[in-house]
């Protein structure tokens, strides 16, 4: 790699770090081919991404960000985990972590706020940005549906009372 192309990676990072909302840096050393295409895949359906690169790239790429704190986790053969929500690059490392040992969270960042590995994993569990607004579009429609079934209610008693009546007579 020659010195266009480290400028090209770190110039490509710093937009990376710059546009993401959340890191998460990891250990992944042991992993095979398929294992990290598979972490790879998951990150990706999430909308997240997972990028291994030189570690002396990444802290200068690191400089300058929110996220220069990161720069003492990039020791030994680590990948760094990056999304635009808060929720989805966490969680999907945190679940990969659990069924495979050799990938071990070491820590990460949202913003300018460090994250060890208990607050990662804190931050994985909670729901996403997507499940969020399911939410509060229930919330918001479920008033609406009890007013109309109220305003209803009187108009349904009284054809039932007038369909009584009709029977009767």
């Amino acid at each position: 790699m020659d010195r266009s192309q480290k400028e090209a990676v770190v110039a490509e990072l710093n937009g990376v770090f710059n546009d993401a909302a959340v890191v998460v840096v990891a250990e992944y050393s042991g992993l095979t081919v398929a294992e990290m295409t598979e972490l790879r895949v998951k990150m990706r359906d999430a909308g997240a991404s997972f990028k291994v690169t030189k570690n002396r790239l990444a802290r200068l790429a690191l400089d300058g960000t929110d996220y220069s704190s990161l720069s003492s986790k990039l020791k030994g053969p680590v990948g760094i985990a990056y999304s635009s929500d808060p929720v989805a690059a966490p969680k999907v490392a945190t679940d990969y972590a659990k069924g495979n040992e050799k990938f071990i969270v070491i820590g990460g960042a949202m913003g300018a706020t460090e994250l060890d590995p208990a607050g990662v994993k804190s931050l994985a569990s909670m729901p996403s940005l997507d499940e969020l607004r399911g939410k509060l579009i229930g919330l918001i429609q479920a008033p609406a549906t009890k007013i109309a079934g109220v305003l209803q209610a009187p108009a349904g008693q009284l054809a039932r009372v007038l369909a009584a009546k009709a029977e009767q007579g």
